[in-house]
């Protein structure tokens, strides 16, 4: 099976900060910050995992990360924001990761932004095939 990776670059109450990688295609990722793997309000941990395609309600067609120990319905999907709420911030995120194709600030936030765009895109360079992703960083 191939393997996708997801290397996280910078944390702060705005987010966990990353890169998607497989083959020759990228693109930028938003997580949760981490609080210890707490369902909701936290980033997946590092680590290998599964990942097959499925589709998900108002998110159409996502990769599905499986197996992530004390955790469930963990969705790559399109969103800008990926804050600390009790902190005040915005978040499109409970736990799943968010890509896009640029970073910048929305609404005073650090964001990712051409999310929807950076869906279509990862879907049509993974092909639609399962994967491993390899979490690292962070």
């Amino acid at each position: 099976m191939d393997t996708a990776y997801l290397i996280r670059q910078r944390q702060s109450s705005h987010g966990m900060e990353g890169v998607f990688i497989y083959n020759d295609f990228f693109c930028f990722t938003m997580e949760l910050p981490w609080k210890d793997n707490q369902t909701n309000i936290s980033c997946i941990p590092t680590g290998e995992y599964n990942m097959d395609v499925v589709k998900a309600g108002k998110f159409g067609l996502v990769y599905w990360v499986r197996n992530v120990p004390g955790r469930t319905s963990i969705l790559i999907h399109s969103g800008n924001w990926a804050g600390d709420t009790s902190k005040g911030l915005r978040t499109h995120s409970h736990g799943c990761v968010l890509v896009g194709m640029k970073r910048g600030i929305l609404l005073g936030q650090r964001a990712i932004l051409d999310s929807f765009i950076a869906r279509t895109k990862l879907l049509e360079n993974t092909a639609l095939k399962p994967l491993n992703i390899n979490v690292v960083g962070g």
